[in-house]
Formats: structure tokens, C-alpha cells, sequence
């Protein structure tokens, strides 16, 4: 008999699959649907090849090529850094950001959105536990949201609305719900 860890991974690696399979049909590999929500999702200090690369587990080989592909086609820019010439931020163009609205995990949302509330909130539980398992096994990085960091400071006293102690910057309320390359649960 099967255990039931085997189902749960089976059940998890076929809703990938079907994932995959839905945004091949809608132009992209699988890998630059990911580089596109990225960047959609994280902080301006997360937006770089190097965290990029480190969010997906991924060599920077493979994300050297998805960006030109993707930068290419129009659906991202590459920016050098003010300060220091050497350093690259990603950033979605317009056209990036309107092919997201026809990411192949909008399927997945509408389907999840048939669960209700407690069920929705123990998958997220269970997904998140199962994902920080494997970061820890692969010495990954969490990548969370900005506000549940360790170094979140609401309510900055210098007069902006939030602090990140670590990086020792200011931080908008749009940076505290994007996600973080520095994330420290």
C-alpha cells in the first residue's frame, strides 16, 4: 500500500506538471513563468540575477538564458546600478507585466479558491512547512515576505513608514509586502 508521503508528493509533482504543461501552451517554459512572477512579487533589492537564481535553486547558466531570452522578447529590462556600474536589477516591462495576466497558476488559484477558508489556511500550513523541509535539506533561502523578517522595523523613526535593520534602509509599505532575498524568519 502506498504511503500517504508517496501521495502527497505524487499529487504535488503532477499539479507541477500540469502547470508546466498549461504555460507551454501560453508561449513560456516553465522556468520564465517563474522569472516573471519573481519579479513581480519581490523588493527592489531582490530583483537581481544572483537572488533570482538563488530563488529558483537554480545555475546561473540556465537564468543567464532565460533573462535574454525574456529581456529579448520584451518582457523585462536589465538595469545597471547607479552606484556601482557592475551590479544588475531586473525590472518587468509593461509587456511583462501584461503577459502575467495570463499566468497558467491563475487555473490553480480559481481551483484552490473552491476550498474553503480552513482548508485553504491548513494547505498553506502544509505547503509552506513542506517547502521550508526541503530549504533546509538543500541549505535554500526563504525568500518571505519583507514584513515577517526578523529585521522589519515598523514604523521607522526616521520618518518612513519602515526600516530594514539589516540592510539599514528605508522601506516603503509596498516593500514590506514584497518578498526578500535577505528574508530572515
Amino acid at each position: 500500500m502506498e504511503s500517504r508521503h508517496l501521495r502527497i508528493a505524487s499529487l504535488l509533482e503532477r499539479l507541477s506538471r500540469l502547470i508546466a504543461n498549461d504555460g507551454k501552451h501560453r508561449r513560456l517554459k516553465p522556468v520564465q513563468w517563474e522569472v516573471l512572477r519573481y519579479l513581480s512579487r519581490a523588493n527592489r533589492f531582490s530583483r537581481t540575477p544572483t537572488a533570482l537564481t538563488t530563488f529558483l535553486g537554480s545555475t546561473k547558466g540556465t537564468v543567464s538564458q532565460t533573462l535574454i531570452t525574456l529581456e529579448r522578447n520584451g518582457w523585462l529590462a536589465k538595469r545597471r546600478g547607479v552606484e556601482d556600474k557592475r551590479s544588475v536589477s531586473l525590472e518587468l516591462t509593461a509587456a511583462g507585466r501584461e503577459l502575467l495576466d495570463e499566468d497558467p497558476l491563475e487555473g490553480l488559484q480559481r481551483a484552490a479558491s473552491h476550498l474553503d477558508g480552513d482548508q485553504q489556511a491548513v494547505l498553506e500550513i502544509a505547503l509552506q512547512r513542506i517547502l521550508e523541509e526541503r530549504l533546509v535539506a538543500t541549505a535554500g533561502k526563504t525568500f518571505g515576505i519583507c514584513r515577517t523578517c526578523r529585521f522589519f522595523e515598523a514604523h521607522s523613526p526616521d520618518g518612513d513608514p519602515h526600516r530594514c535593520a539589516l540592510l539599514k534602509v528605508s522601506l516603503g509599505v509596498p516593500d514590506a509586502a514584497q518578498i526578500c532575498a535577505e528574508h530572515t524568519p
